[in-house]
């Protein structure tokens, strides 16, 4: 992909970050080699790893921002706050991506190319687990996507808690604004489901993922209680809300 295509007027970079330790500097490193703008949303870190950004920061200036908010939000709202201000600032697209060095950098001007070819549609990844992967993490999202399935008639989406994904800003911030959910780790499922509902087309493109272990530095801000509580809640949400909207889903199919 050539070096104009690189310096994007339409499609930004957006990666959020919640105490990430010294995983953000790796990914955003080499995210810098392959498009540019790219934001950061520091979604209220208290461990310092914003720190770790000022020395990239300064080589490039015009290119790499870091946005700072003064508390811990959530995945959703760092990220709503992100496209609101690309949004006024002309983006149309934002490829999101996690700061825990999971996806690969290498992956993101495909992604790019992809929207840019196909603007109207969300592209989301369909994760290529390798041996890190957990088994409880790789079968339990299974589950997740055998109700986004259903709550979206078939839609097409191969994997509703990929994070690594191009959305439509315009749309995005309709569907965030149409719900107070969908602002911590029910985020991805919640929008790719509300996303479907607005009509908005999915492709899906396979990527790999990678589970860093705790001794190399790994993180991970997934509480199997608490977060595996508040997707039971969000799906239920969504299967009433499929309900109300089954006759009108069923005359689109």
């Amino acid at each position: 992909m050539n070096k104009q295509r690189q310096l994007s007027r339409s499609h930004l970079l957006l990666v959020p970050s919640y105490n990430t330790g010294a995983l953000l500097k790796v990914t955003i490193e080499e995210a810098l080699q392959q498009w540019l703008p790219l934001w950061v949303i520091i979604d209220g870190s208290d461990d310092g790893s914003d720190a770790l950004l000022e020395s990239l920061q300064a080589q490039y200036p015009d290119t790499l921002m870091v946005i700072k908010l003064a508390k811990n939000c959530g995945k959703g709202a760092a990220i709503l706050t992100g496209i609101t201000r690309a949004q006024e600032q002309g983006f149309t697209h934002v490829l999101t991506m996690d700061a825990d060095h999971q996806h690969s950098a290498a992956y993101i001007q495909q992604f790019m190319q992809l929207s840019i070819d196909n603007p109207e549609a969300m592209i989301l990844g369909e994760p290529v687990f390798d041996a890190s992967a957990p088994m409880i993490r790789v079968k339990g999202r299974r589950i997740s996507n055998w109700w986004v399935n259903l709550e979206t008639l078939g839609w097409g989406i191969h994997d509703s808690l990929f994070g690594m994904r191009v959305y439509p800003i315009q749309d995005l911030i309709a569907v965030m604004h149409s719900t107070r959910w969908a602002r911590r780790f029910d985020f991805e499922p919640e929008i790719a489901v509300r996303m479907a509902w607005r009509g908005v087309p999915v492709l899906n493109m396979a990527t790999p993922v990678r589970y860093i272990a705790k001794e190399a530095g790994g993180v991970s801000q997934f509480k199997y209680g608490r977060d595996n509580i508040l997707l039971i809640g969000m799906h239920m949400r969504l299967l009433a809300g499929f309900l109300l909207r089954f006759p009108k889903m069923l005359l689109r199919r």
